[in-house]
């Protein structure tokens, strides 16, 4: 093969180009038409109520955490197996996060080593878990959500790697990630090697109107200009001069008037990169079908391979951002790849052995299965537009390894 091939890859057509030529043309680059219209598509194809585009997936989990009011010594659960960012927004505003194994067959959040962690501590000790949908295999959130109503806890979903992905709950309905109705809150994320590619963004969905409300307040700075939420809060009766006052009740309500009600962030997504994304979603179902015929090749390539200590597998309602293998020698096969420029990659150091979580107190050995996972993983190609042709040299790439 010529050309390097990398584990993941953006694919943007002439529609999207036109899609963001023309808005670029508009009278709108940052907030315009085209956000509501991404954002009543999003939430169209997850099946939630409501969708917030922000900047990117770290700031839809920091939104969120904000939006649960995280405080101070909050605890909160998450997989170690995950981008740092899903731990990271519970220390953003000055929580503590604790790391559960995952589950050795599934790669995702064991549900029983959580419900351990909350049997163990007082009551009350925790406010939170934070579930994620690694490599784009839904977690069951229906168990998630009946363990956290009994402990009291609300859900934030990192779905990142799953859009369009699906769980059978128990009623064997289909429940699509994102879809809120088992997370209080599910976020997304639009960097090039995703699903869906704006260039960076993200998405936050719910089904519940007051955090849809809190999160649109908190992505711009935490000001209102909806005359509705403000007309009769104190700032008219007593933070005015009267002169004003007497204007502001006026029926004449003035267009100008704003109200900083908390402290926000500046977390929009552009016109342009919303007109991006719309573009990208009409072809997400196409993209997902290819991602899973690509799944299926692997895991016939490999099944029963000597080799092959655990592999993503053939799942039903897997979205397939990653296609993951367990290898023995895997810094071995990493470098022979790389030789012939398959750039693979890792996913991931897991977030307890990062220096920073180090120092809060977490030591190798405390979560075994994920770092037994971790020695071992190792990403594959997986990206629509990787013709059969660099999926066969991938193949034959692995399998000649071994062979040696």
């Amino acid at each position: 093969m010529n050309n390097p091939i990398p584990y993941g890859r953006q694919n943007i057509t002439e529609e999207d180009i036109e899609a963001v030529v023309s808005t670029l043309k508009s009278d709108y680059l940052t907030q315009g038409p085209k956000i509501d219209e991404f954002e009543e598509a999003f939430a169209a194809y997850v099946g939630s109520k409501y969708a917030v585009a922000v900047s990117n997936g770290t700031a839809a989990l920091h939104l969120c955490a904000l939006a649960l009011k995280v405080q101070p010594g909050d605890k909160v659960i998450t997989t170690p197996i995950t981008f740092a960012a899903s731990a990271n927004c519970v220390r953003y505003c000055g929580g503590e996060v604790v790391f559960a194994d995952i589950d050795p067959e599934t790669y995702l959040l064991d549900i029983d080593k959580v419900r351990q962690l909350l049997e163990n501590a007082p009551k009350g000790s925790y406010k939170g878990i934070i579930p994620v949908d690694f490599a784009g295999r839904a977690i069951d959130l229906e168990a998630f959500r009946k363990l956290a109503d009994e402990f009291g806890l609300w859900i934030i979903e990192d779905a990142c790697h799953a859009p369009g992905g699906y769980f059978h709950d128990s009623k064997k309905e289909k429940q699509f990630c994102g879809n809120g109705k088992f997370a209080d809150l599910a976020i997304f994320s639009f960097h090039p090697v995703k699903h869906l590619a704006s260039g960076e963004g993200g998405m936050v969905t719910t089904n519940d109107q007051e955090l849809y409300e809190k999160l649109l307040q908190l992505r711009t700075h935490g000001i209102v200009k909806d005359e509705k939420r403000y007309k009769n809060t104190p700032s008219f009766a007593n933070g005015l001069e009267k002169s004003q006052y007497s204007i502001l009740d006026t029926q004449d309500y003035p267009q100008w008037y704003m109200e900083m009600q908390e402290l926000g962030y500046n977390y929009r997504l552009t016109d342009f990169q919303a007109a991006l994304g719309s573009s990208q979603l009409k072809r997400a179902d196409d993209g997902l079908e290819k991602r899973r015929a690509i799944a299926s090749r692997y895991q016939e390539a490999f099944e029963n391979k000597n080799f092959i200590k655990g592999q993503s597998g053939v799942i039903e309602g897997h979205a397939y951002h990653l296609y993951v293998i367990e290898v023995e020698d895997r810094l071995g096969l990493y470098n022979c790849l790389r030789e012939h420029k398959i750039f693979t990659q890792i996913h991931y150091i897991p977030c307890h052995l990062m220096p920073y979580y180090q120092d809060l107190g977490w030591r190798e050995g405390d979560l075994p299965v994920a770092e037994q996972y971790y020695k071992n993983c190792i990403s594959l190609p997986m990206f629509p537009t990787l013709r059969n042709e660099e999926l066969d040299f991938v193949i034959d790439c692995v399998k000649n390894f071994y062979q040696r």
